[in-house]
Parts: C-alpha cells; sequence; structure tokens
C-alpha cells in the first residue's frame, strides 16, 4: 500500500512540515522545511545581471542585494526583460530579466537560476524557454499517443509563446482536466509575464506550493492510495486543493486522530531520519552498504557482511548484489543524492549475472520520480549513474538546522 504522509514534528529541536512517501511499509522519500523558513527553489524573481564571466559561459544574477545566483549562458532562451531591451542583444551587466531558482545552493555552491521559467500543474508543465512539446518517457506508448492527441490543437499552435511537457500524472486526466489545467497555467504565466515587467529590481513575482502541496501534486496518482495527515488545517487545506484540481482523488486524503501515537512515530519517520544520519545500511541477507558523499561524486561500497561460506559463493555474492540494487535504489530517493554515483557491487565472475545486475538497477531506476540512469560497468567493475541534482541532499538539509 503506498501512502503519502504529512505531519508536523521536531528535527534537531525545529518544527518542521515533513512530508514522507511510503511504499508496502517502508519510507521511500523524506522531505521536510522548517515551519518559518520555506526553501526558495522554484520562487521567480526580477533579477538583475551583476557580471558576465564567458570563459565559463555563465552570468551571476542577484536576486536581493547581496543574493548572487549562477545563471548558464546556454539557458538564456527568450528571456523575459523587465527592463526595456532596446536592440536584439546578448544580456549584459544591468539586465533586468526575469530568473527562476532551478537548484538550491549546496555544498558551497550558488543557487542556480534559469530564464526558462516552469510553471508545474499536475498534469503538465509550462515552459517559457523552450517552447517544444515533450511527454514524460514513463507513459505508455497508448497513453502518449492519446495525450498528443488531446493537445494537438496546442502543439500546432503558430503563435504560442511556451512550450509544454505532459507528466506521467496525465495517464489518468480526462481530456476536461488536462485543458482545464492548460488554461490555468496559461493564465499564470501571463500573470507573471505583466506582473515582471511592472515590478521593481529584486522582486518575488510568484512563490511556490507549500512543500506538503507539491508533495500531493508531484506524487504518482495512479499508485497513491491514501494521504494521511494529522494536521486538520493542512487536512483543510489539501482537500481544498484536490477539490479544485482532482475532485476524483478527495477520497484518498484522511485525517489521522489519535492523540496517544502521533503519525510520525506510527510510521517511524524518526527512525528514517536516523538511517539516513548512517554511512552502514544492513542487508537482509547479511550484507550491507556504505554510502559516502564526497565533493566530486557519491560513493557506494556493497560488502558480504556476515556471509562467510564458501559453497556457492558465485550465487549468493549474486543474490547480495541483486538486494543490493534495490536498496540502493531507495537510498538514493531516501537520502536524495544525485550527481555522479559510483557503486562497487561484489566481483562476479559471470558476465550474464553482470548484465542480470545493471538491467535489475535500470528497472529499480525507471521508478525514481527523479530522473536517474545507470550508465556503464568500467572494467574495474564499478557501475556509474547519474541522477538530477534539484535539491541539497538530505543529510546536508539536517546539518543545516543545527
Amino acid at each position: 500500500m503506498n501512502k503519502l504522509i504529512i505531519t508536523k514534528m521536531e528535527i534537531c529541536q525545529v518544527p518542521c512540515y515533513v512530508c514522507a512517501r511510503e511504499e508496502d511499509g517502508r519510507i521511500m522519500e523524506l522531505r521536510f522545511e522548517p515551519i518559518d523558513h520555506k526553501s526558495a527553489l522554484g520562487n521567480i524573481y526580477v533579477g538583475q545581471v551583476e557580471n558576465i564571466a564567458a570563459n565559463i559561459g555563465a552570468a551571476f544574477v542577484q536576486i536581493s542585494a547581496g543574493e548572487r545566483c549562477y545563471l548558464q549562458l546556454s539557458d538564456v532562451q527568450d528571456a523575459i526583460y523587465a527592463s526595456v531591451k532596446k536592440e536584439n542583444r546578448p544580456i549584459k551587466p544591468g539586465d533586468e530579466i526575469l530568473v527562476q531558482i532551478n537548484r538550491e545552493a549546496m555544498k558551497g555552491k550558488l543557487p542556480a537560476v534559469t530564464t526558462n521559467l516552469n510553471f508545474t500543474g499536475k498534469y503538465l508543465v509550462l515552459t517559457t524557454g523552450d517552447k517544444k512539446f515533450g511527454l514524460s518517457n514513463k507513459l505508455s506508448n497508448d497513453d502518449r499517443s492519446r495525450l498528443s492527441k488531446w493537445m494537438e490543437e496546442e502543439i500546432h499552435r503558430p503563435d504560442k509563446e511556451y512550450g509544454l511537457i505532459v507528466r506521467t500524472n496525465a495517464a489518468d486526466a480526462s481530456k476536461e482536466e488536462l485543458l482545464r489545467e492548460l488554461e490555468y497555467l496559461k493564465s499564470l504565466y501571463r500573470k507573471v509575464a505583466v506582473a515582471g515587467k511592472s515590478r521593481t529590481c529584486f522582486s518575488c513575482i510568484y512563490k511556490t506550493e507549500p512543500i506538503y502541496i507539491s508533495a500531493v501534486r508531484d506524487i504518482n496518482s495512479r499508485s497513491l492510495e491514501e494521504i494521511l495527515t494529522d494536521v486538520p488545517e493542512i487536512f483543510q487545506e489539501i482537500s481544498g486543493y484536490l477539490k479544485e484540481n482532482s475532485p476524483e482523488e478527495t477520497t484518498k486524503i484522511r485525517l489521522y486522530e489519535d492523540k496517544l501515537l502521533p503519525l510520525y512515530k506510527l510510521h517511524r519517520l524518526e527512525t528514517a531520519l536516523e538511517e539516513i544520519r548512517h554511512e552502514k545500511v544492513w542487508l537482509k541477507s547479511g550484507g550491507f552498504l556504505v554510502i559516502q558523499q564526497t565533493e566530486a561524486f557519491v560513493s557506494i561500497d556493497v560488502n558480504s557482511g556476515k556471509f562467510t561460506g564458501r559453497k556457492k559463493m558465485q550465487e549468493t555474492y549474486r543474490k547480495i548484489n541483486l538486494e543490493a540494487a534495490g536498496e540502493i535504489a531507495r537510498q538514493l530517493q531516501l537520502r536524495n543524492l544525485s550527481g555522479l554515483i559510483l557503486i562497487d557491487f561484489i566481483n562476479m565472475e559471470n558476465p550474464d549475472h553482470q548484465d542480470e545486475l545493471f538491467h535489475v538497477l535500470q528497472k529499480h531506476l525507471r521508478r525514481d520520480p527523479v530522473k536517474a540512469k545507470a550508465v556503464d560497468i568500467t572494467p574495474l567493475h564499478i557501475l556509474e549513474m547519474t541522477r538530477k541534482k534539484v535539491r541539497k541532499p538530505v543529510i546536508e538539509e539536517l546539518r543545516e538546522l543545527r
């Protein structure tokens, strides 16, 4: 049974909103945010170009006095200018443009911004820079064909100022729901574009939803069976959101009212946080993982652990590695690890076993809401993979609470 758990709890003595995705009794993903400090990820600002660093293909943009962000010049497509752009030229210092934070500051790096503004709905994403039409890779061929046909008028509209991406959740949407959301996103885009041209420099002209609303919006509806919260005001807010955007899902939300056993204890969220703090993760087979974050990459080492026998050793290594592949996919989501990830599985002599392991890991990664891909196995038997960077690793967020 897949659940979305939303609650309040203290983490490192700081009151936080917590959203956790549970699959078959195990916490797969955990996000939190201090109640008095909302993340700026996804917010849109009137930024000012501070300087251009052509040698690294980047610009530095201020979104408030002294708060600098990194803007990749190759991302600057059809930027919306707050200040008047007098000629067809590249951006230059002093220009005021609309930028959206698309990656939080992490490991000493500045936050990243883009001029390709994204407006995310449950079924669609409207983009201002990239004007192409795209569909989620996780949609079936039948769904892709049906949804493309529904959006045909938008795809071939000659004067459109935006692109569209159809999300995985659209598989369960009706044509009316899809088109209704499209109109909402278009009106939101126009409102931001108009406001951006009349607001002063460093203004925040669009703020993303609270963490618990975005969690409801982004989760795969098809596999979700229940949304559970023990916070009455959050229950009311989510109920209103679902009634407005997904009326058929209003039956999924439930208010947990047991005062003797808090929701976060019932679902062992403290245990999940403690698991994230430790590098070693034990497997049921007796093997274990060691997960370490370095400046350049994430290192994961698979060990045989308590197994000491010699009989059928290669088959045992195969079983440990296959179990490890599933647990690694879970840990990447739970800890929100991203970038380059190097996995040192236990060496297996049989090439068929190596191919099987690679494809099993790929299968698990396809279920990850964040784009993740197994790339190759090196001659030294190190599996290379990548996972898209969006938010900070959970362990980094925990350190910042202290």
